[in-house]
């Protein structure tokens, strides 16, 4: 089962404003905060971290609301994300799971959440080192990194972040950016 595309940043909006008080497991199991908490955290991260890359600011508050579109689906919630969002946003929202199975192959420090590890498995385990290779070569490995790193950190019970209001000028920015490209303009 997969979302329908999100036409708008409006609709957008409401669908991240319905993720607080949602969860990434049903029955509250996984990680420490909800869906909204954890994407503002990791979006405000990334403005750190990559202030210069809104897109990926821009992944980072949405990659987890294939938890919200389709719940208990651990291995599919990033594919039914990035299937939501990619026609208003682009395609760089479905890179924090790669990303995830990457740095487990490749990263012997990787210190994964409980439920990040857990979930390891079902979302393919860590990567070959063809896959890894193949994984390293592709043009948004740095930003696949940032936005994993930023993904895992992103889980403080209580920290204060930007509000989810505060972020729309950089979605109005990102998918009007997306829609240019995709007509061919510049």
């Amino acid at each position: 089962m997969t979302h329908r595309p999100i036409p708008s940043v409006d609709a957008l909006m409401g669908l991240l404003a319905g993720c607080a008080g949602v969860w990434d497991t049903p029955d509250r199991s996984g990680d420490p905060v909800d869906i909204l908490d954890h994407g503002l955290q990791v979006a405000a991260l990334l403005a750190v971290s990559r202030p210069d890359d809104e897109e990926a600011q821009a992944a980072g508050l949405v990659h987890d609301l294939g938890h919200h579109l389709v719940p208990g689906d651990e291995a599919g919630h990033g594919t039914h994300a990035a299937t939501a969002v990619e026609g208003l946003l682009g395609p760089r929202v479905a890179l924090h799971i790669p990303a995830k199975r990457y740095l487990a192959a490749t990263d012997p420090g990787l210190a994964l959440s409980p439920e990040s590890a857990r979930t390891l498995g079902c979302q393919g385990g860590p990567m070959s080192p063809a896959e890894a290779a193949a994984f390293e070569a592709g043009p948004d490995f740095a930003a696949a990194l940032a936005l994993r790193r930023a993904d895992d950190a992103g889980k403080v019970v209580g920290l204060r972040v930007r509000p989810l209001e505060s972020w729309r000028p950089v979605l109005e920015r990102v998918a009007a950016s997306h829609a240019r490209a995709g007509s061919g303009g510049c």
